[in-house]
């Protein structure tokens, strides 16, 4: 008796891990409804240039596909000229091995990394499905559009860059099924808060927020003397922020209410969260997982981000009552520490604000994608 076909779904994404980890969301997802509607040898793969996580890939028994391809900056360099040439082989590259596999159908998560996977399913005429997660699609996306079979969406405003709005979804944005969970743990004992005294999550970071990093320590010991504050400041400034911290809070006697780290890995954040009464964020994908912990937040847009993407997605979501946005242009101490101490004294408005988060928070966008796939993907086997 011979082996019935597999189901085959490539996933093509990465370059970072806003692209990534969604992928991993959905091909979770895929591998939960197969079990459970008895869809037998399911095969996933993940094409990109950088695995972000092999063990992870491995773990999940996704085939990793390497594809070394070229970018297109925003800004001028010769190295662009020399990416042309990366590209085109990349493409050529992609097809012979999509040809090999032969996937059933191809999901696009955007970004330079997907282009040649989608190029060679434009070829090769495999199905395509695509996710965008901002307000103004990129490049890729906007090009495969024409061709998507369908296309999912985190922002409603992002149905007006795609004419065909008969194949377009309103999904939100996918998120792995752990990241969702309220984990066990006491966000006190875990970080060494005192009891009593309202929290404050910042996510900082090493790319982009240097900014909110220093005008966050120049109102810090007037922070300190009500708030305390859990602050990820990234690898590369955690040596710097500390040094900082000890020039503005010398002697002061509520220094140890600041805690800055580099890092808080996945579970610990959503620790920290539980104990947080309001969070200080940029505009990128973490406004989806702010949504999903149902909290106040003070968005502050990266003002270089590709098409003020950023900007466009904090005042979206502000737009549900849920957030403020604070340009990084008035991000002065005074501003900052007024918007802030305002919002942390009105207990009212930031309930106003946490009911908002419920109406952005869309807990099965992974699982709808992860259906439509395998429903296009089954009806070729």
């Amino acid at each position: 008796m011979s082996k019935p076909k597999a189901t085959k779904i490539l996933f093509a994404g990465g370059g970072t891990g806003g692209h990534f980890f969604p992928i991993i969301a959905i091909a979770e997802e895929v591998r939960a409804i197969a079990n459970i509607e008895h869809v037998n040898n399911v095969e996933l793969f993940f094409m990109s240039d950088n695995p972000i996580d092999k063990d992870l890939l491995d773990k999940m028994h996704i085939t990793y596909i390497e594809i070394v391809t070229g970018k297109r900056r925003t800004y001028a360099s010769f190295q662009n000229f020399l990416d042309i040439f990366k590209t085109i082989f990349a493409c050529m590259k992609a097809v012979w091995k999509i040809f090999l596999i032969y996937p059933d159908v191809i999901f696009g998560k955007g970004g330079y990394a997907s282009f040649p996977a989608l190029f060679a399913a434009r070829v090769l005429r495999i199905p395509v499905v695509i996710h965008e997660s901002d307000i103004t699609p990129g490049r890729v996306n906007r090009w495969v559009a024409d061709y998507a079979e369908k296309i999912a969406i985190s922002y409603p405003e992002a149905l007006d860059h795609f004419p065909d709005k008969e194949r377009v979804a309103l999904t939100g944005q996918p998120i792995r099924a752990s990241l969702l969970e309220i984990p066990t743990g006491d966000p006190v004992r875990i970080f060494e808060l005192e009891q009593d005294i309202p929290l404050i999550l910042v996510m900082g970071g090493s790319q982009g927020a240097e900014n909110i990093n220093e005008n966050l320590i120049d109102i810090m010991p007037k922070l300190v003397e009500h708030y305390q504050v859990i602050h990820q400041v990234g690898n590369a400034n955690l040596e710097w922020m500390k040094k900082r911290a000890e020039e503005a809070l010398h002697e002061n006697i509520n220094a140890q209410r600041y805690h800055p780290v580099a890092f808080i890995e996945s579970r610990q954040l959503r620790i920290a969260a539980k104990g947080a009464m309001l969070v200080i964020s940029r505009a990128g994908s973490t406004i989806f997982e702010i949504a999903h912990w149902g909290l106040p937040s003070i968005l502050i847009p990266l003002p270089i981000a590709r098409d003020d993407h950023q900007r466009q997605n904090a005042y979206s979501y502000a737009r549900t009552g849920a957030a403020i946005v604070l340009e990084e242009q008035n991000l002065k101490p005074e501003i900052f520490f007024t918007t802030i101490d305002s919002l942390m004294n009105d207990e009212e408005r930031r309930a106003r604000m946490a009911l908002a988060t419920k109406t952005f928070a869309k807990d099965d966008a992974a699982k709808k994608i992860a259906q439509a796939l395998l429903v296009i993907a089954t009806k070729h086997v």
